[in-house]
């Protein structure tokens, strides 16, 4: 009986041992810096690292883009404004019918007679109406 119990107990003993073992093996697979929970970290905090940097320069550009955004916004303001001034002394001048002749090149234009016997300046039906401002408010100043 004794014998069975010895037997019984180094049998135990053993797989006890075996077991040990194969925890031993998994640990070290574990703790592995190219494989395993080490290397998954070590790759997440590179990842991290590369994120952070990525997002400074995002904010840099952005930041560069937003003031970029703002002064042409600006100069878009500014250049609105200088329109609806030429726009009203274009009506207070009585040059509006000019200016809309310029616009619809589908209709013809006066007659360079015409426009010599008003005392307004000949339109080409070719001109866009930026050219035809200049060429009124150009031609406004001189008087």
């Amino acid at each position: 009986m004794e014998l069975i119990a010895d037997g019984l107990l180094i049998a135990g003993a053993l797989t006890a041992a075996l077991y040990c073992w194969v925890l031993a093996r998994r640990l070290t697979a574990l703790k592995s810096m190219d494989k395993g929970l080490g290397g998954a970290i070590a790759g997440l905090s590179a990842r991290v690292e590369q994120t952070r940097a990525s997002l400074a320069d995002t904010k840099a550009s952005t930041s560069d883009i937003t003031r970029e955004l703002s002064a042409l916004t600006a100069r878009a303001e500014i250049a609105a404004g200088r329109l609806e001034l030429l726009l009203a002394t274009l009506h207070e001048n009585g040059h509006a019918d000019t200016v809309r002749d310029a616009a619809s090149p589908g209709e013809p234009a006066p007659k360079p007679e015409a426009a010599a016997d008003t005392g307004e300046p000949p339109c080409d039906p070719g001109d866009d109406v930026v050219t035809a401002l200049r060429r009124i408010v150009g031609e406004g100043g001189k008087s």
